[in-house]
């Protein structure tokens, strides 16, 4: 689509060719972007929403003993018939009810248990709880597989969409700040709008880019491409700390939000879950022992235990304690002795290697929670940004367009190349591998389709 062309005298950057491919981009990333945004939003405040949706759960009498925790399991297990145990999250105040997660058949189900009278309060299956929904609709559009992959075709169109706006911003003749740093209200609704999107650009930039960029290692094709190269470069862990499939895979016991986009589900060294065993109450006992090991220690919360199971479904002699934290440099995971309690293992951020603890800090703070309400605004104020640009950049085009054509930048005449920009392209595609394959395909369609079509050439502005 003209990537090449410019005119006049050669110069870096070719303009012209770079505000092209920033209105293509902007075609294709505008939708996405509205989702995105708006989604992420929501998402920012995961937290305090699942607080308040599950307020009557966590404001229960507190009369009486506590029950033992094996007994609170036993009783989410009655209540759900044909369950097996996948973990047991400690209550967060002595008002508050135990979550108990157990699998039916293929789906983890949360249970809510009075940690006294041991009534069962009620229950909701895990893929159907509001956040989990907005998870998905965030990290692959509510399409699995398929849409995960859109959403980082998208993201990485997007990255290209702030770049080239920075070119385009640059302030190329000294005209003072109006129009560069704040908005021109008095020029006219085009001076307006143009400011509006220029200025807003420039400010949420980098941080449009770090949510971006920190999203990426949650992506299913950029996530493998990540873990191939960790392989080769001797960086890789047995097993990361999220996920690359939008979070389908992931069990309750290892919820890691937004982040997934965890993944560490009970698996065999194949990849294939593990089935996990019926306990009976004597081989549950131990959740006592394990669960009053964990308060002492005062983990951040969620804090979940789940029982590692044996070969052929023999006692379980360790149980995992695991903080899953939103915060993830302050997760911790543990390895317990189920009959003495002794820690026979502790995992910390300081444990990790140098890579997961940057994705780590990566992901807490694009879910707004690496250090506090100020990480929250920032994600809002980012989301909102966004989808400001993406209301001006809609009208700039509406406003410029000519009845009956796309509206596209016109090419420069004559074309020409502009060597450190190929060189730039070829950087982004090496970098961001889906960017790079569908610029292929995009300039392919061109040259042996769209520039043959008379009508369409026209209509996409392609002809000179």
């Amino acid at each position: 689509m003209g990537f090449f062309s410019g005119a006049g005298r050669p110069r870096w950057p070719d303009y012209r060719a770079v505000w092209r491919w920033h209105f293509y981009a902007g075609l294709f990333c505008v939708p996405f972007v509205v989702v995105l945004s708006l989604s992420g939003a929501v998402y920012l405040f995961k937290a305090e929403l699942e607080a308040w949706s599950e307020r009557a759960y966590d404001q229960l009498e507190t009369t009486g003993p506590v029950a033992p925790v094996a007994a609170q399991i036993e009783a989410a297990l009655a209540a759900v018939g044909e369950s097996r145990l996948e973990g047991y999250e400690l209550p967060q105040a002595e008002q508050a009810a135990a979550r108990v997660i157990v699998r039916q058949g293929g789906e983890a189900v949360r249970v809510y248990v009075h940690p006294r009278s041991l009534a069962v309060l009620g229950s909701v299956a895990e893929a159907g709880r509001l956040m989990k929904t907005v998870f998905r609709l965030h990290g692959e559009l509510l399409l699995g597989k398929r849409g995960s992959m859109l959403v980082e075709l998208a993201a990485s169109w997007t990255i290209v969409l702030i770049l080239t706006g920075l070119v385009l911003w640059w302030p190329r003749h000294s005209r003072g700040a109006g129009g560069v740093l704040y908005p021109r209200l008095g020029g006219g609704q085009r001076i307006f709008w143009r400011d509006m999107h220029a200025v807003t650009g420039v400010w949420i930039s980098l941080l449009a880019l770090g949510l971006l960029v920190s999203g990426l290692p949650w992506a299913s094709f950029w996530g493998e491409y990540f873990k191939s190269v960790r392989r080769l470069t001797g960086t890789a862990l047995a097993r990361q700390e999220w996920s690359t499939d939008g979070g389908r895979s992931e069990t309750a016991a290892s919820e890691s939000g937004h982040a997934g986009h965890a993944g560490q589900g009970m698996t065999t060294s194949g990849g294939r879950r593990k089935e996990t065993p019926h306990w009976s109450p004597e081989q549950l006992a131990a959740a006592d022992v394990v669960a009053s090991v964990v308060r002492n220690l005062k983990l951040d919360p969620p804090v979940v235990i789940a029982p590692v199971p044996l070969a052929g479904h023999g006692v379980p002699e360790r149980w995992t304690a695991k903080s899953l934290t939103a915060n993830r440099p302050r997760r911790e995971n543990l390895v317990i002795d189920a009959r003495s309690g002794a820690i026979l293992s502790r995992e910390g951020f300081a444990d990790k290697h140098l890579v997961d603890q940057i994705v780590a800090v990566g992901i807490a703070a694009h879910e707004g929670r690496l250090f506090g309400w100020p990480n929250q605004l920032l994600g809002l104020l980012t989301a909102l940004g966004l989808l400001l640009l993406s209301v001006s950049g809609v009208v700039l085009w509406w406003r410029r367009r000519e009845p009956g054509e796309l509206g596209a930048p016109p090419p420069g005449v004559p074309r020409r190349r502009s060597w450190p920009l190929v060189a730039a392209v070829v950087g982004l595609g090496i970098l961001l591998p889906l960017f790079g394959l569908s610029l292929v395909a995009v300039l392919a369609a061109e040259f042996f389709l769209l520039r043959r079509i008379p009508t369409l050439q026209r209509w996409l502005g392609l002809a000179a």
